[in-house]
């Protein structure tokens, strides 16, 4: 099964000098204790603990190396062969500590998720969604993958951004949990995809990504963006759907789409030559540009910018006083200030959908992706 990421992880492991060795009958449990986790530890942990299993019972990679375009199998390689000559004494020490890690990751989890917190809605795995004092919170919950969102997360958004527009809150807030707002498509969603389904992904994936898109042009509450980190790709280009967007000074705003042979998405075509000026958001989404918090809010894309040591006390003291406000007064307010746009919006939607689905299926999209997972594996 094509499930592995096509990166090679960082993971840094402590051994002290006086390791003492693991024996075998000590590597054997962990294997045990692995098929016990019921989180998936993510692709990239998957890789290492591939890399080392086989490192611990075969010792240094010697198997041919795997085509460029076989992405699984050639991540796979190329974790393996990464290690070098290391030991399998020594493999077997750093794979059982790391399966440790993880067993000891998700009881501290259990432990925490034993007590919800208060107005928590269930059926949410990569969201964290809970309703509070009239403000319905909407916060990105893979920080161990810096919050990329893969198609579960697209639709966990869907369906939350649909509840937060029915009940009975004042305002919704989207934001990021860990060090990262978003760092925009998970590209594993393009990795495991086998060559005679590319035209069936990349239509599915538009039609998703348009379904995604229509949802916060439809929006009917007030939209608050808390972007508390560096923000990537499709997490950027919705920020011009949002009503306000408060951002950390330590946020950075990156699209990168002509770097992955893509195109803009998000209404962000339109929206972002309207906020910024054509001239500014052309250097963003044709050539790449990072924008600084600051920057950003001085070209309009932000709302405002705190410091990033008071930036939740304030901005959630703000919120809560703006979710005070008479409920539908806002909600018909928002509908008068977007509503003259709305067609228009899901016309440009459509259209972005349609140019993105030719780019996915393009040679220079695919290359594009290749060359960017080969630097990945590098680092």
């Amino acid at each position: 099964r094509r499930t592995l990421a096509v990166c090679v992880p960082a993971v840094h492991l402590h051994m002290t000098a006086a390791t003492m060795q693991v024996s075998q009958k000590d590597f054997e449990k962990a294997q045990e204790q692995l098929k016990l986790l019921k989180k998936d530890p993510g692709n990239e942990t998957k890789l290492k603990l591939y890399a080392l299993f086989k490192q611990a019972t075969e010792g240094p990679c010697n198997a041919p190396k795997p085509g460029m375009l076989d992405f699984v199998k050639k991540a796979k390689w190329d974790a393996w062969n990464s290690l070098g000559n290391l030991s399998q004494d020594n493999a077997r020490q750093k794979y059982a500590e790391l399966v440790s890690s993880l067993v000891s990751a998700e009881s501290a989890s259990q432990k925490k998720d034993a007590s919800p917190e208060e107005g928590r809605h269930d059926g949410y795995e990569t969201l964290i969604v809970t309703t509070k004092n009239n403000i319905t919170k909407i916060m990105f919950n893979r920080p161990d993958r810096k919050n990329a969102i893969n198609h579960q997360m697209y639709r966990e958004i869907i369906k939350a951004l649909e509840e937060a527009g029915k009940n009975d809150s004042t305002i919704a807030v989207i934001t990021g949990n860990g060090d990262y707002y978003s760092s925009g498509n998970d590209l594993n969603n393009f990795a495991n995809i086998q060559p005679g389904e590319m035209e069936k992904a990349a239509k599915d994936g538009a039609v998703l990504l348009k379904d995604f898109v229509g949802h916060f042009i439809d929006f009917p509450k007030p939209l608050i963006a808390v972007v508390n980190g560096p923000a990537i790709g499709i997490c950027v280009t919705v920020l011009g759907l949002c009503d306000i967007v408060y951002a950390s000074d330590r946020a950075t705003f990156h699209s990168p789409f002509s770097q992955l042979g893509q195109s803009p998405e998000g209404c962000s075509s339109y929206l972002f030559p309207k906020i910024m000026g054509l001239a500014k958001a052309s250097e963003m989404l044709l050539f790449n540009k990072k924008l600084t918090a600051a920057e950003a809010c001085a070209q309009g894309l932000v709302t405002e910018v705190f410091p990033d040591n008071s930036f939740q006390k304030e901005v959630w003291a703000r919120l809560e006083a703006y979710a005070s406000l008479p409920k539908n007064s806002l909600a018909v307010s928002k509908q008068l200030l977007r509503s003259m746009e709305k067609e228009k919006l899901h016309a440009v939607n459509s259209k972005e959908c349609e140019v993105l689905t030719e780019r996915w299926l393009s040679d220079e999209c695919l290359n594009a992706i290749v060359s960017f997972f080969q630097k990945k594996s590098k680092l």
